[in-house]
């Protein structure tokens, strides 16, 4: 089957190269080839676009035709239409929304594609909601749409209170003996995916006649609270933890655009049902629980001094926050 990826550079869309490529498939990635973080497999072919430019994507397909289009790359609307205009004869569509989308808060524990889709907290839910609904109203087009929620590899310690780009800040402050910070409680329960996992159940999708015109979420079935998730990481880095519970609402006066990270995603328990994937996809077990998937984790930023970035601003934000509400609980008691 000839797959082409719009993207492919990235966390998740690495995994399901390797993949695709282990299963036989003829892979094309189309990107612009600015951030390849991750080295292409072997056997993968890669086009120079820009997926913003429908012209230039054309000209790099010139004379390329492929079974499946996969779209990591959309996130809003004008996104989609863009891709449909150069891809919207193919076989398959696939667009890659995300698990953000469902309702906010949940109305309830367990998740299913038949939940609503609301999310007043996050624009890029908002947009992802957008996507999906130009291709409800396309029955000209034979889409897919794959929602994955917070998926994680050997450059991701996936944290709900960490920096995406320099994850390494989070893990930097438990081997200093510093202060971390854990939203509410951290009893909320989570689902951590790792990308090897989303990939082993994407690739049955791909060219799947089933998947046509239906939505699917890809995670794990281990469900763990976001306590037990940061001692998890500690342990992989052979540190002791010091964790400081902070309201999620004073999180958010410090820093308003955490709302939607937080409110709109992460600090709701959130467990997903994939009774549906499994319908296509009968043998689909995700294979890496969080314990064995964050060691490997850690072990790849330790392979490489320069991997070990931290985020000093944020960092030095989380201490004010920390030191605010410290405060506040110290007169509170005095009170």
């Amino acid at each position: 089957m000839r797959i082409l990826f719009l993207g492919g550079s990235g966390l998740i869309s690495s995994a399901c190269s390797e993949a695709a490529i282990a299963a036989g498939h003829e892979l094309t990635v189309l990107n612009r080839g600015a951030t390849q973080k991750v080295p292409l497999p072997a056997g993968v072919v890669q086009l120079r676009g820009d997926v913003r430019n429908a012209e230039s994507m054309r000209q790099a397909v010139a004379g390329h035709t492929d079974d499946v289009v996969v779209d990591w790359l959309a996130f809003v609307p004008d996104d989609v239409e863009r891709a449909l205009s150069v891809f919207g004869g193919a076989g398959q569509y696939v667009f890659i929304s995300s698990a953000s989308v469902y309702d906010k808060p949940p109305a309830d524990w367990l998740v299913t594609e038949e939940t609503p889709l609301s999310n007043p907290h996050w624009q890029y839910s908002r947009d992802k909601i957008a996507c999906e609904q130009v291709l409800a109203e396309r029955s000209d087009v034979h889409w897919t749409v794959v929602r994955p929620s917070l998926t994680y590899g050997p450059s991701q310690v996936p944290l709900v209170v960490n920096s995406w780009d320099k994850p390494y800040t989070v893990v930097d402050r438990m081997r200093r003996g510093r202060k971390v910070i854990v939203p509410g409680d951290g009893t909320a329960l989570w689902t951590m995916t790792h990308n090897t996992d989303f990939a082993a159940g994407l690739a049955p999708l791909l060219g799947n006649e089933r998947a046509i015109g239906e939505a699917f979420h890809i995670t794990s079935d281990e469900a763990l609270t976001w306590n037990q998730y940061y001692r998890a990481v500690a342990e992989a880095a052979g540190a002791e933890i010091d964790i400081v519970h902070v309201p999620t609402d004073a999180l958010i006066a410090a820093n308003p655009e955490d709302e939607g990270s937080l409110w709109g995603d992460k600090v709701h328990s959130t467990i997903f049902d994939n009774s549906k994937l499994r319908e296509l996809v009968p043998d689909f077990e995700a294979q890496v629980p969080f314990a064995d998937g964050i060691r490997e984790t850690i072990e790849w930023f330790d392979a490489d001094d320069a991997r070990r970035e931290v985020d000093a601003e944020l960092s030095a934000h989380w201490d004010r926050i920390i030191a605010v509400y410290e405060r506040a609980l110290a007169d509170v008691a005095a009170r």
